[in-house]
C-alpha cells in the first residue's frame, strides 16, 4: 500500500509541475491565462499523440515511446448516424449533411478487376446492337402517330432525353461508388443505395425503390420478349402467304413455341455468343435492304401528313421511349470498360453511340413513312415489296435475327429471378429444376400474351408506355434528386426542377400511353 501510495504522489507531483509549467508558458506569452484543468487537458492530449515515455502506462522513464495509432475517423461508430427509422441500420458519415459526401482520392474504375475488359469500339458495338432491334423497323409506325415533321424533330428530341437520364444514371453511379469506396454497382443497387443513404424520411424505402426496378426489368425484358414473338410470327406469315398458303398468326406462334423453349434452356451466355453474332449480321444485312427499298422513288413530302392529333401522340411517344430504351444496360457497359474514363463527355462512348442510334431510328421513320404513308404497318419489314425474292429474304433474315435475339433479351429477367429460386431451393439438383421449369414457364408466359395480343404496334407501345418510360425517364431523375439531396442541386436548384420536369414528361407519357395501346390493343379499328 506504501508503494502504492508513494507512485501515486510522484505522478501528482509531476501533473502539477507540468501544469505549473503550462501555465507560466501561457502568461508568458501574453495569451490569456487558462485554468489548471485546461492545461493539464492540452498536456495530456500532446501525450495521446506524441506517446509520452510515461503515457498511462506507469512505465518508467527510460522505456522506448509508445506511439498510439491514431483512430480512422471513417470507421469510428461515433462518426455514424444509425437510422432506427430504416429495417437495416442505414450507417452514413457524420460529417456531411448531404447524407454521405464523396470519399476524397477514391476513384472507383481504378478498382475494378476485370477478367476480360472492354475495349472503346467493343463497347460501342453492344450499344448499338442492344439500342437496334425490332424497335427501329417499327419508328415508320411511330412517325405515323405523331406525323412527319413532329416525328422527325421529336425523335432527336426524345433522343437527347434517354441519352441525358443515361448520364445521368452513371454520374450517380459514380458518386455512391466513391461514397461506398466499391467498384460499381448495377442500376438496382444504385437506386437502393441512393435511397439508403439518402434523406432519412427514405430510407425505409431503398428495399421499395430496389424492387421495382428489378421488377420494371423484367416486365420490360419480358415484354421485348412477347414483341419478338409476335415479330417473327407475322413475317414468318408474310413469307409463307406468298409462296404456299396463309395462315393465322397465331398458328406460326405455336410452331415457334418448342424452338424458343429449347433455346432458351441454354444456361450459359458464353455458348450464345456465336447465336448473337449471328443475329447481329442478319441485322445488319436487313437494314441495308430496308433501306434499299425505302429510299427507292420517294413521294414528296406533301403525300403525308406533317403532324398528327393529340390522341395519337401517346401511341407515338410509347413507340419512340421502346425503341431508345437501352438504359438497363449502360452500367454493365461502363463498369467492364478497359477505359471507363471514356465512356462520359461530349465525344464518348455514350454520346457517340446514341448520336447514330437517334440518326438510324430518326432516318428509318422518316422515309420509311414518307414511303408507305398511312399504309405503313407495325414493321416495316411487313410493307417491303413482296413479290421480290430479295423482300422475302429480308423478312426471313430480319425474323432469324430477332428469334435468336429472343435469348439475349430473356437472360435479363433469369438473372434477377434466379436468386429467388436459389435462395428457397437447397440441393443443387433442386436448383438446377428449378431454373429450368422457371425458364419453360417464362417462355410459355410470353407465348400466350403474344397469343392474346398479335397487334405488334399495340405492344410495342405498351411496352414502352408502361415499363420503358419507366426505366428511362422516370427513375434516373428520381435517383439523381434522392442522391445529391439537399446541397448538389445547383444553383436556385435547377437540377431539381429540370428532374421534375423529365419526369413529369416520362408519368404523363406513361399515363396516356398506357391508356391509348390498351384501347387500341381491345378495339384494333380505334383511330
Amino acid at each position: 500500500m506504501a508503494l502504492i501510495e508513494f507512485g501515486t504522489s510522484q505522478i501528482f507531483t509531476r501533473h502539477l509541475m507540468e501544469d505549473l509549467i503550462a501555465w507560466w508558458g501561457s502568461y508568458q506569452q501574453g495569451g490569456p491565462v487558462g485554468s489548471l484543468s485546461s492545461s493539464r487537458k492540452m498536456m495530456t492530449e500532446r501525450e495521446h499523440l506524441l506517446g509520452n515515455a510515461a503515457d498511462f502506462n506507469g512505465g518508467p522513464m527510460d522505456d522506448p515511446p509508445q506511439i498510439m495509432a491514431r483512430p480512422d475517423l471513417r470507421s469510428s461508430p461515433e462518426n455514424t448516424i444509425v437510422d432506427t427509422a430504416n429495417e437495416t441500420d442505414s450507417l452514413v458519415p457524420k460529417e456531411d449533411p448531404t447524407y454521405g459526401s464523396s470519399a476524397e482520392g477514391y476513384e472507383p474504375s481504378m478498382h475494378r478487376t476485370l477478367e476480360h475488359p472492354t475495349t472503346n469500339l467493343d463497347t460501342m458495338i453492344h450499344l448499338l446492337k442492344g439500342n437496334i432491334g425490332t424497335g427501329i423497323l417499327a419508328m415508320p409506325d411511330a412517325f405515323k402517330n405523331a406525323g412527319l415533321y413532329v416525328g422527325l424533330f421529336g425523335t432527336l428530341l426524345m433522343g437527347a432525353i434517354c441519352t441525358h437520364c443515361m448520364h445521368m444514371l452513371v454520374k450517380c453511379s459514380h458518386e455512391l461508388c466513391r461514397r461506398l469506396q466499391v467498384p460499381s454497382l448495377s442500376f438496382d443497387e444504385v437506386c437502393y443505395r441512393s435511397f439508403e443513404s439518402g434523406p432519412v424520411g427514405l430510407r425505409r424505402y431503398s428495399k421499395l425503390a430496389r424492387n421495382l426496378i428489378n421488377m420494371f426489368l423484367v416486365i420490360t425484358q419480358l415484354g421485348f420478349c412477347c414483341v419478338y414473338f409476335v415479330f417473327v410470327a407475322a413475317n414468318l406469315r408474310e413469307v409463307v402467304a406468298h409462296y404456299f398458303f396463309d395462315l393465322h398468326t397465331r398458328i406460326y406462334l405455336l410452331l415457334l413455341l418448342i424452338p424458343m423453349v429449347l433455346l432458351n434452356l441454354v444456361r450459359n451466355l458464353k455458348y450464345l455468343t456465336p447465336v448473337s453474332l449471328i443475329a447481329a449480321v442478319l441485322t445488319l444485312a436487313g437494314l441495308t435492304c430496308t433501306f434499299y427499298y425505302m429510299l427507292q422513288d420517294l413521294p414528296n413530302t406533301h403525300t403525308v401528313k406533317p403532324y398528327a392529333t393529340w390522341a395519337q401522340l401517346p401511341l407515338y411517344f410509347g413507340t419512340a421511349i421502346y425503341a431508345f430504351e437501352g438504359i438497363g444496360m449502360v452500367l454493365p457497359l461502363e463498369n467492364n470498360m478497359k477505359t471507363p474514363e471514356d465512356f462520359g463527355g461530349w465525344s464518348g462512348v455514350l454520346n457517340t453511340g446514341m448520336v447514330i442510334v437517334a440518326c438510324l431510328y430518326t432516318a428509318v421513320g422518316f422515309f420509311g413513312y414518307l414511303k408507305y404513308g398511312e399504309a405503313v404497318k407495325g414493321s416495316i419489314t411487313l410493307n417491303l415489296p413482296g413479290d421480290q425474292l430479295i423482300a422475302q429474304l429480308v423478312r426471313i433474315m430480319m425474323a432469324l435475327a430477332i428469334f435468336f435475339s429472343y435469348s439475349l433479351q430473356f437472360y435479363v429477367p433469369m438473372s434477377i429471378i434466379n436468386p429467388y429460386i436459389r435462395r428457397n431451393l437447397q440441393t443443387v439438383q433442386s436448383r438446377q429444376i428449378g431454373e429450368y421449369l422457371a425458364r419453360v414457364a417464362l417462355v410459355l408466359f410470353t407465348f400466350l400474351l403474344a397469343a392474346m395480343v398479335p397487334n405488334l404496334g399495340a405492344v410495342i407501345s405498351l411496352v414502352g408506355a408502361v415499363s420503358s418510360s419507366t426505366l428511362a425517364l422516370i427513375f434516373p431523375p428520381l435517383i439523381e434528386i434522392v442522391t445529391f439531396w439537399p446541397n448538389g442541386l445547383g444553383r436556385h436548384y435547377w437540377v431539381l426542377w429540370k428532374d421534375i420536369a423529365i419526369m413529369v414528361f416520362g408519368i404523363l407519357g406513361f399515363i396516356f400511353g398506357t391508356y391509348t395501346s390498351i384501347a387500341q390493343i381491345l378495339n384494333p379499328d380505334l383511330n
